[in-house]
């Protein structure tokens, strides 16, 4: 969980940066990605690449801390009940599974993260107090605006759960295969 959750404040370096102006191309489609860029350093500087950074990651290591886990609690539990360990596939299975209730239970975060993202310069939202952000979406919206998005967001990270760990698990039983076919020519 601590490498995971390393592993995002590392990531959302580049992320961060990314989202912003895929965002803002959604939210502005006469603008071209490259004028974002322009008009993003122009208005914000540098620090307007980095606006949520701190709210993406407050979702993503909740986000990593709930399907790691959930991940290798599914597994733990398949393979105790065929008595032997899970396939890839099998494991794929379980990535969809935690990745999709991790997405379900973060979703209030990701939103509060898009609003803060998508904010105008200057506003309140734009400061990236998160918790403020959950309460101004929470008044403007109730509980439905806390989830608003959620059968996307939990299908497509399911999507993404089951190929990334399903494949990180077959690399693994491929890289064990080689390393003992080695061990056993040496």
């Amino acid at each position: 969980m601590t490498a995971a959750s390393l592993g995002e404040v590392a990531a959302c370096l580049i992320r961060v940066p990314v989202e912003i102006i895929k965002q803002r191309s959604q939210t502005l489609p006469h603008l071209t990605s490259g004028t974002i860029v322009k008009n993003t350093f122009k208005s914000e500087g540098i620090p307007g690449f980095y606006r949520g950074y701190l709210s993406t990651i407050t979702r993503e290591i909740p986000f990593s801390l709930i399907q790691f886990p959930l991940w290798e609690y599914f597994k733990f539990s398949w393979s105790k009940w065929e008595n032997k360990d899970v396939d890839p596939w099998q494991s794929s299975i379980c990535g969809a599974l935690a990745g999709g209730i991790a997405a379900a239970i973060t979703t209030p975060l990701d939103v509060a993260k898009t609003r803060i993202m998508l904010a105008k310069h200057g506003s309140s939202l734009a400061t990236g107090q998160i918790i403020s952000a959950l309460k101004v979406i929470y008044k403007e919206n109730g509980i439905s605006g806390l989830f608003a998005g959620i059968v996307p967001r939990v299908l497509w990270i399911s999507i993404g759960g089951a190929m990334f760990l399903g494949i990180y698990d077959k690399v693994k039983v491929l890289a064990s295969q080689l390393l003992n076919s080695e061990r056993a020519d040496s």
